[in-house]
Formats: structure tokens, C-alpha cells, sequence
């Protein structure tokens, strides 16, 4: 009996961008709200690209961060660590070359990381149909 998962892509080999916009769909897919990517190679030696995206609840943002490790293990990617999955607020996903942001409303309100990335350094992102 075959099961009826759908096929991941391999992205072993995929480029930051590449896997940036891949985990940027997979978020929206997931109901993530307000999904921004942003190059910051030139502002800091941590991240090629950073993922942010909110979530309606403290369970909805720990769902989201559960479900993109999950998800990218199986394409081949997997997290180098996850921090502040205990209190839901602000989770930071490590994949290296991309840190992906998962915030609280109030969270994302409060930090307003957008603000020290730059409009400038915002890529059009848009997402397909379910």
C-alpha cells in the first residue's frame, strides 16, 4: 500500500534565495501572517536571508516553527537550532544560510525588525494559489 504524501523537493543544493522563498510558501501554506524575506549578506555575517512571519497564537507560532524544521528535514535541510520555542513570543529557526523569524503579534510589533532590515533590502515574494 503506497501512502499519499506528496513528493518534497530535494534542496540540498538549493541557494539562500531559493530556500528563502521555498520556507516563505511553506509559512503562508501553513496560515502565517504578514511573510516578509530580506536580504541582510551585508548587514550581518549570521544570515545570507531573513524569513519573518507572525502567527495568530503563541500554539499557531510553535506550530509553524515545528511544522518548517519538519518540513525542510524532509527536503533535506535541517535546523542547526531553534530558540524560544518554550515561550512562543519570538522563535528563531537556524538554517544556516537563513534564520527564519516567527513572531507573536504583539512580539513582531514590539521589535520591529523590519525596521532595522530596510525597505531596500525587501524581495518581492509572492504566493501561489493553494
Amino acid at each position: 500500500m503506497q501512502e499519499n504524501t506528496p513528493t518534497r523537493p530535494d534542496l540540498t543544493a538549493a541557494a539562500p534565495e531559493e530556500l528563502a522563498r521555498y520556507m516563505a510558501e511553506m509559512l503562508w501554506k501553513k496560515q502565517g501572517i504578514d511573510i516578509e524575506v530580506y536580504r541582510t549578506a551585508e548587514r550581518t555575517v549570521i544570515a545570507d536571508l531573513f524569513v519573518v512571519c507572525t502567527g495568530r497564537s503563541s500554539t499557531h507560532v510553535k506550530a509553524l516553527s515545528d511544522d518548517i524544521v519538519y518540513e525542510m528535514s524532509l527536503s533535506g535541510i535541517n535546523a542547526a537550532r531553534v530558540e524560544g520555542h518554550d515561550g512562543a513570543a519570538w522563535i528563531l529557526v537556524d538554517f544556516g544560510s537563513v534564520l527564519v523569524h516567527i513572531f507573536d503579534r504583539e512580539s513582531r510589533e514590539y521589535y520591529r525588525l523590519e525596521r532595522l532590515l530596510g525597505e531596500e533590502n525587501k524581495l518581492d515574494v509572492t504566493f501561489s494559489e493553494p
